[in-house]
C-alpha cells in the first residue's frame, strides 16, 4: 500500500525477501566452495550444492512460514537445500556453521547490493545540486534564521549546504561500507570447531568468494559492525531530508520561491484542485524521519548475550532491511526533487526586496559567499 512513497528506488529490489533467499544461498555456495579450497569436504560436493543454490528453486513464503519453528529462516532454508542436492553430498550442505553465520553473512551481502543504487541516486542528488548553483549564482535571497527573515545570502550557496551534506554524508557511508561489510563465520559458539584445524582458511577463502572483508574474529554478538552501517545511512537521509525540509518551506504559496516540477496529476490533492503539493519533497522527509528510530533499534539490539542473542539479534533483521529500503527511497526522491526543482528568480527578488524594505538593511557585500559557493564546488569534484 506504501510502496510508491517508501519503496523508491532501486534498494527496495535488493532487500525484498527474495533478495534475502538469495543471499543466503549465496553464502551457503560460496562456503561451501571455501570448503572445497581448504580441503574439507569434496570438491564434486561443492559443485553439486553451489547448482542448487538459485532462489528460484525454494519457496520464500513457505521458508518464511517454517521460519517459526527455529526462530530463523537458516533452518528451513538448509533442511530445503539438503533435499535438492544428490544425498551423497547433502551432509555437506552448511559445513561448520551456524544459522548466524548464514544470515549475517547475508545481510552483508544485501546491505552492499542496496548501496550500489543508493550511492548512485545520492551521487545523482548531489550533481543536480551542482547544476542548481551553477544556473542561479547570481540570484540573491532572504536567508532565515528561526523561521524568521534575517540577512540576504545567495540561492547559489543555499544549495550549496545542501550539496556538502550530501557529500559528505555519502562519503561517510561508502567508506563504512568499505570498513564494516565483512563475512561471518564462527560455527556454533565461534570457535570455528567444525573444519579440522583449517577454521581460518575456510573463512579467509569465503570471504575472497563473496567479496566481503574478513574479520579478526566472528562478531556474533558485537555488533558494531550493523550498528555503523545503519548510523551511516542515517546520515545520509538526515542530509536528505535538510534539502526536502527547505525545498517544502520554500514551496509554501506565501513563499514561493521553487516549486517541483511534474506531471499531469503531480502532487494534486484528493479534495483541492488548486493545490500542487511537493511530493517528492515530502516524501523525502517522511523517510528521514522514519530511519532514526529504525537506527536506535540497531543500537539497543548492540547489548547481546553471550555468545548468541536472546532476541537483539533478530531484531536486527526487518529493521536493517527497513533502513536500507528508506535510505533508498529518500535517495531516489531527493534525486527527482533536486533534477526536477524549478526556481522563481522574480518571486525571490520580491521577497528580498520587501525583507530590505522592512528591516531597512543596506547593501552587503556577498563576495564571501560566492567564494564559499567555489570551494563547495571544488570539493565536490573531489568527491568519489
Amino acid at each position: 500500500m506504501f510502496a510508491g512513497v517508501f519503496s523508491r528506488g532501486g534498494a527496495a529490489e535488493q532487500v525484498s525477501a527474495r533478495a534475502w533467499l538469495q543471499a543466503m544461498l549465496d553464502t551457503e555456495a560460496a562456503l561451501t566452495r571455501a570448503c572445497a579450497h581448504a580441503g574439507v569436504i569434496p570438491s564434486a560436493a561443492a559443485e553439486a550444492i553451489g547448482e542448487a543454490c538459485s532462489a528460484g528453486c525454494f519457496d520464500v513464503e513457505v521458508i518464511g512460514l517454517d521460519a517459526a519453528g527455529g526462530g530463523n529462516p537458516v533452518i528451513p532454508l538448509v533442511r530445503a537445500l539438503r533435499a535438492q542436492v544428490p544425498p551423497e553430498h547433502a551432509e555437506h550442505v552448511h559445513h561448520g556453521a551456524t544459522s548466524q553465520d548464514i544470515l549475517d553473512t547475508a545481510a552483508m551481502l544485501v546491505a552492499r547490493r542496496a548501496l550500489a543504487p543508493i550511492l548512485d541516486d545520492a551521487a545523482g542528488a548531489a550533481a543536480a545540486c551542482v547544476a542548481l548553483a551553477e544556473a542561479h549564482r547570481g540570484a540573491v535571497v532572504i536567508g532565515r534564521t528561526l523561521l524568521q527573515q534575517a540577512l540576504p545570502t545567495t540561492f547559489a550557496l543555499k544549495v550549496c549546504e545542501w550539496l556538502s551534506g550530501i557529500d559528505e554524508a555519502r562519503t561517510a557511508v561508502a567508506n563504512t561500507a568499505e570498513r564494516v561489510l565483512a563475512v561471518q563465520l564462527g560455527g556454533p559458539v565461534g570457535t570455528l570447531a567444525g573444519y579440522d584445524g583449517k577454521g581460518l582458511a575456510v573463512a579467509s577463502a569465503l570471504a575472497r568468494q563473496l567479496g566481503l572483508a574478513d574479520p579478526a574474529l566472528p562478531w556474533h554478538t558485537v555488533r558494531v559492525r550493523p550498528a555503523a552501517l545503519a548510523g551511516s545511512l542515517a546520515l545520509l537521509t538526515g542530509a536528505l531530508g535538510k534539502a526536502g525540509r527547505d525545498v517544502t518551506l520554500m514551496a509554501q504559496d506565501e513563499v514561493g520561491e521553487a516549486r517541483e516540477r511534474g506531471g499531469e496529476g503531480r502532487g494534486g490533492s484528493s479534495s483541492m484542485t488548486h493545490k500542487r503539493n511537493p511530493v517528492a519533497a515530502v516524501a523525502v522527509v517522511a523517510c528521514a524521519q522514519r530511519v532514526p528510530g529504525l537506527v536506535a533499534t540497531i543500537h539497543a539490539a548492540m547489548l547481546q548475550e553471550h555468545e548468541r542473542a536472546a532476541g537483539a539479534w533478530h531484531a536486527e533483521w526487518e529493521t536493517l532491511s527497513d533502513i536500507l529500503r528508506l535510505t533508498g527511497a529518500a535517495a531516489a526522491w531527493g534525486r527527482e526533487m533536486l533534477e526536477h526543482l524549478e526556481v522563481d528568480r522574480d518571486r525571490i527578488r520580491a521577497n528580498l526586496d520587501a525583507a530590505v524594505a522592512r528591516i531597512g538593511l543596506e547593501a552587503l557585500d556577498l563576495g564571501a559567499a560566492d567564494a564559499l559557493v567555489d570551494r563547495a564546488l571544488a570539493e565536490h569534484k573531489e568527491t568519489p
